[in-house]
């Protein structure tokens, strides 16, 4: 007998199986963080800066 655990084994009596749509949760958000880096880190500062000053005043919080 292996001691290497499977998807179906359980560790300490939580069942270490994922299910497809949890990877798939972590895929979409991976995928969503990756894009949003992505975007901001391409955008012009000006752009960047924009949209964090009106975030920061559509939520009633003073920046200056």
């Amino acid at each position: 007998m292996s001691n290497s655990l499977t998807h179906t084994d359980t560790l300490k009596g939580v069942n270490t199986e994922v299910s497809v749509s949890k990877k798939s949760q972590i895929l979409s958000a991976a995928i969503l963080g990756f894009v949003i880096m992505i975007g901001v880190g391409l955008s012009p500062m000006e752009v960047a800066h924009n949209a964090a000053h009106d975030t920061r005043h559509s939520f009633a919080f003073p920046c200056h």
